[in-house]
Order: C-alpha cells, then structure tokens, then sequence
C-alpha cells in the first residue's frame, strides 16, 4: 500500500499527518505499528508521532495521534495547531474556529490566516482552546492522600522530587529547577515517566521561572522522550507555575523550539495557547 503523507512541526515538536477517513490505512495496518514503523528516524520518515484525519459524527473533523513508540496519547497541543493549520489550508475544514474531536474531549482551534497571494491563504499561527485543567489527583491519574498534587513529594531514583501534577487531557508532572540546562533529563524522565503512582505514566515538565510572565522549559514526553517542545507541556506548566506564585495567569513559555503563549482565562478557567506550525515536506511511502 502507498502512502501520501505531511509532515509538520509545531516549535521542533514533528508529525506525520495521515488522512484516513475513508479507512483504508486502518484496514492495512494497525495504528500503533504504523507509528512505530513510521516515525522512526533512521527506516522511516522519522516523527514524534502520528496523526489521523479521521471522520466524526458530531465535530467537524476528529483528531487521533499515536506516539513514536506506538503508544496513543489523548491530546498534543504542537500537533493540533499542524492539524488545524492543514485542515484549513487545504479547505479540508472551511471554519476559522474548528470544533476537534480528541481522546481527551473537544479541543477548539483558530486559525489566524494572512492572505499572500490571490484568494490564497496562509496559516501563520495557531490558537487553541485546550480545554480546562484537571487538578484532582484520581482524574490525572496520580496516586496521593490529597485531593490535588502542589508541589508533592515523590521519591523517583533514590532521589526526592517536588511535583506538581496536573492533566491538560494528558497527565504532567511539574517540576520547578534552578537551571534547566544543568537538569539530566535521560535519566530524570523516564524514572518519572514510569513512576507507579502516575498508572496511566506522564509527561515531565522542567520549569525554570525566569520572572512572572516568562518561564524556560524542557520536557520529557510520555511515550517519545525529549522533545522540542511539548504545547500540553506548556500548558500544565503555565498552570503550575500560577498556582504556586511563581507566575501570573499568562507567560511566554520558551522552549527548545521556539516559544508558546499561555494564557489562563479565569473566567472560563480555559487555558488557551497560541504558536506557529509549519510545513515540513509532503510525499508518499509504501508500506
């Protein structure tokens, strides 16, 4: 079977985007070995992960990624804003605001195009409505006596952690450094990762505050490793860093790929996040 395929990325977080709405590729395949398969940098096109284009009853479009180790995530916040942008660009989806369907609910994008030639447009960033955070412990999941996980403690290595845990439809594990760059992240994220008291695993934050309204991050992702950038990441960080006073309710979150703009709407109590996508290359792959 031939492929035709996109790949994108969202700040250096990179996707191969797959229609599949007819079907045919699940007939095939299974999706977590085309993912692995697929995604891997040296025998395939080389990704984070993959994404579907699937058909949906009640949105207007339905989202489905599975992670480079085959693995399926519910949402990805560098992986929507690909999504979106390609959706609308392509006139897959002729809305502005598109309403996705996601393992982890509705997510809403907006496209925020500019016209550059003709009638044809261009997607130059992405805002997306990830929804609202879940802080109680038994909804993440995370295993504790609280009700909420602030800065708790979790022993990982032989070594004490300071956590804060934290779902945007994902679970997170926050954790505030001096300096990221002196921060072993191999070592680090996986034994958290795989921590037993996170039974669905979790991604890993590492946020170093550099005042209330900018915050430098590195990340170890559920299922991928260290990434570029990881927008749910962001969010959650974003999150944890306002609840414990360390940052206002909007920062510049700077990431290994580029930046993200965070902000948490209290009256909705929605986080909304805004950052660029871009087109990597496009071809076909036989399977």
């Amino acid at each position: 079977m031939e492929l035709e395929f996109i790949k994108m990325e969202g700040l250096g977080n990179d996707f191969i985007i797959l229609d599949d709405r007819d079907g045919k590729i699940e007939q095939n395949e299974n999706y977590p070995a085309l993912a692995k398969r697929l995604c891997s940098r040296h025998f395939g096109i080389g990704a984070d992960g993959i994404i579907l284009i699937l058909e949906s009853k009640d949105h207007d479009i339905k989202f489905r990624i599975y992670n480079s180790d085959g693995s399926q995530a519910q949402m990805c916040g560098n992986g929507m804003r690909c999504f979106a942008k390609y959706l609308y660009e392509n006139k897959m989806v002729l809305k502005k605001t598109i309403r996705v369907d996601t393992k982890a609910g509705t997510v809403i994008p907006e496209v925020v195009p500019e016209v550059i030639s003709g009638n044809k447009e261009q997607v130059q960033s992405v805002r997306v409505d990830m929804g609202e955070p879940v802080l109680l412990c038994r909804d993440i999941p995370f295993e504790s006596r609280n009700e909420k996980a602030i800065e708790e403690r979790l022993m990982a290595g032989n070594k004490e952690y300071r956590i804060t845990a934290v779902s945007m439809g994902n679970p997170h594990a926050v954790i505030f450094v001096d300096d990221v760059e002196k921060v072993d992240i191999k070592k680090i994220g996986p034994s958290i990762e795989t921590h037993a008291r996170f039974p669905e695993k979790t991604n890993v934050e590492f946020i170093e505050v550099v005042n209330k309204s900018e915050l430098k991050m590195k990340v170890w992702e559920r299922g991928s490793g260290i990434t570029l950038a990881c927008g749910t990441g962001a969010c959650a960080a974003l999150v944890a860093a306002h609840l414990t006073g360390r940052a206002s309710d909007k920062a510049i979150v700077h990431l290994d790929g580029g930046d993200l703009d965070i902000y948490w709407d209290k009256e909705t109590n929605h986080i909304f996040k805004t950052g660029p996508a871009t087109l990597v290359f496009e071809g076909r792959i036989r399977i």
